[in-house]
Formats: C-alpha cells, structure tokens, sequence
C-alpha cells in the first residue's frame, strides 16, 4: 500500500460504517469506522509502512469480530463455538483471539453468562437433567468447572426431580399399559437417563408414577 499523507475520509454511501480513505488524494482501501478509531486515522496524518501492516490487521480483526456479530444474532455462543465457527470461516487463530476479546470487552462473549443462559433455557423450555446439560455445556467448550460452578449455582434437586416428573409425565400414555413394573421402568428410566436425569432422581418418579397408574386402573366387573 502506498505511503503518504490522509488526504480525505469519505464515508461510503453504501455502507454508513465504512470509510474510503484517500492517500495524496489518490483512493486507497476503504477500512471500518471502528479501524479508523482504533488507528487513530485522521485527515493529515502520514502514513508509514508500519501503519499500514496495522491498518490491515485491523480490518481482518473486524472482519473476523463482524462474522461473529452476525454468528451472535441468533443466540448468545461460547467462546468457543465462535471460535470454530470463525475457523470454518478460515479466519486466523490470532485475528480471531483478538475479535473475541473484542467482544468480550463489549460483554457479547461472557462463559459464565452463556452456560446460565443454556441451564436456564433447559429448565424453562426442554427440561434436561444436570448430566445431560453438563455434556451439552462441555460440547460446546465450556470449561468443566464453571460448568459446575453454575449448575450448582443454578439447580436445585427438588427442582431437578420436577423436571423429572414433567419429562415423564409427557410420556406416560405411551408406557401406561406395560405388563409389569419392570417392564415399566425399564422404559421410562431409559427415557428419562437420555435426558440426562440420575438414578437417585429417577427412582422416586418411576415409583410414584406406577403407583398412580395402579390407583387409576378399574378393577374387572364381576357378573
């Protein structure tokens, strides 16, 4: 890129967050308007080699953060789900280092605050037990302690064993006419093993649930 004197900065027409800049009023690149804040870009200013290597970082840096923005749209994403979405990307692991402090410093990237939103989510809106939770939090690249931190934080066993009840209540029409407790709770505690409850939960919800269905059973006329 050539060196030289700023000798105008253009916003572009198309795109309100964006500036062409003009190097001995010849039109050189157009860069962010977070580039030109970040570099100090003014009108006047010479630019040397240096600055330009650091121009141009800084706007693969806001490339990459942009990418992320538009990847945060949907939801809030862990760090690293941001991460590997930006590699797919082919973005490189410095230029995305320095996009996600970026957002961290904003607070769009927080692991803490993201692992409370997903345990909060499961509870309100897809019950799962704190097991099948801890595994969705992990894939996603949370660190195993803060996972803990924030199910312990966050869960409650009486609360867990409602889950539970709610989980298994949906499903109950469909196992209602098995033969036999066994054959009962061999169904349901699969199902509710692969929402991620544990056998101290599960236990007292299988009992209760057979029970009830026993209650509700109408005994055989006898003529």
């Amino acid at each position: 890129m050539p060196t030289g004197t700023i000798t105008q900065l253009e916003l572009q027409q198309h795109d309100r967050e964006r500036v062409n800049l003009y190097i001995d009023s010849v039109f050189a690149l157009g860069i962010s308007l977070r580039t030109l804040e970040h570099q100090g870009l003014y009108k006047g200013k010479v630019l040397s080699e240096s600055d330009w290597q650091a121009i141009a970082q800084a706007e693969e840096v806001d490339k990459a953060y942009n990418a992320a923005l538009v990847f945060l749209a949907a939801r809030p994403r862990s760090s690293q789900e941001i991460r590997t979405r930006l590699r797919k990307r082919e973005f490189p692991d410095e230029h995305i280092d320095l996009a996600i402090e970026k957002l961290a410093q904003i607070g769009l990237v927080n692991d803490a605050a993201f692992a409370r939103f997903w345990v909060e989510n499961r509870q309100q809106h897809r019950p799962r037990g704190a097991r099948a939770i801890q595994a969705e939090l992990s894939q996603k690249g949370v660190q195993r302690d803060l996972i803990s931190e924030v199910l312990n934080e966050l869960t409650d066993q009486d609360e867990e064993q409602e889950r539970a009840f709610s989980v298994a209540r949906s499903a109950l029409r469909r196992y209602a006419n098995e033969p036999t407790k066994m054959a009962f709770s061999r169904k349901m505690a699969g199902l509710l093993q692969r929402r991620g409850f544990g056998f101290d939960t599960i236990k007292p919800v299988l009992d209760q649930l057979w029970q009830e269905l026993q209650n509700n059973t109408e005994p055989d006329e006898i003529d």
